[in-house]
């Protein structure tokens, strides 16, 4: 009876692996007919370079507030960027830096009533404002891969300098028309940060932003005297904070690589193949 038994078990364990055997066969047509996509490797510290291009809409925060602010456009917003990814505790591959140039524009506009025709607003007889200005932007990054796509946070600050002022209005000097006040600070800086989305076609990025600034320092001295305008200011503070926001479309090149092993990984393990692991010498 033992022996029947054993037979019987062993005639059960042929058959279920002949079941396996054929369960993993299949015909060289089927097989030419697979999509096999082949996984990336890990994500490296990788670095690039990019140019953007974008347009402006400016205004101003003005403590006290003033009536009937709106925004000036220009089209004419340039930058140029480096940035680098580097792992969070050599792990987390989500984090960088972005640093670099760029060319804006600040300012504002008042309107008009619409029952008188009258400006709802000015500063210092002016009601349309904008100065061009440069900035270095410094920023932490934060990207979310999702080949071929990846979502973008931008948040720090940046430097800059107003470069010139063109204004207008009915009670403005003409003297101040291209001319900063002796009150007027032209040395800015304050608080920068975006959100972007790019495309990743491999060495080359596309990145769409939408970029905000919030400068720190304001258009004029808090408690500046003007003979016409402010004659009585010596305990009043006014202030005016400019505010910008850019839609920004940028090409980035990838310096390194982005995917897979360095050039240095690979020197590396070539050199361990010859010479030997620090552990095996």
């Amino acid at each position: 009876m033992r022996k029947i038994v054993l037979i019987c078990m062993a005639l059960l364990s042929s058959g279920l692996l002949h079941a396996q055997k054929d369960s993993v066969e299949y015909s060289a047509e089927f097989l030419d007919t697979l999509d096999i996509v082949r996984r990336r490797g890990p994500l490296n510290d990788y670095s690039m370079l990019g140019v953007n291009y974008g347009v402006t809409f400016s205004t101003v925060f003005f403590n006290p507030p003033k009536m009937g602010l709106d925004f000036v456009f220009r089209p004419t917003y340039f930058s140029l960027m480096f940035t680098h990814y580097q792992k969070m505790f050599n792990y987390l591959p989500y984090f960088g830096y972005t640093i670099g140039f760029s060319y804006g524009h600040s300012g504002a506009r008042f309107k008009d009533n619409p029952e008188t025709g009258f400006p709802l607003g000015y500063i210092d007889g002016a009601t349309y404002e904008t100065m061009d200005t440069v900035e270095m932007p410094a920023m932490m990054q934060m990207h979310i891969d999702a080949a071929p796509v990846k979502f973008l946070v931008d948040l720090g600050g940046y430097v800059g300098y107003r470069l010139s002022v063109s204004r207008s209005g009915p009670w403005l000097p003409e003297e101040y028309e291209n001319k900063f006040r002796d009150y007027e600070y032209r040395f800015d800086f304050g608080i920068a940060g975006g959100l972007g989305i790019a495309y990743m076609l491999d060495p080359v990025e596309f990145h769409l932003k939408l970029q905000g600034r919030w400068s720190l320092q304001s258009l004029y001295v808090p408690d500046y005297y003007n003979e016409i305008f402010h004659p009585y200011n010596e305990y009043y503070y006014r202030f005016g904070n400019p505010i910008d926001l850019a839609v920004t479309f940028g090409v980035y090149f990838q310096l390194t690589r982005r995917n897979g092993k360095t050039v240095k990984q690979i020197k590396k393990e070539a050199r361990d193949i010859v010479y030997g692991t620090p552990e095996n010498e």
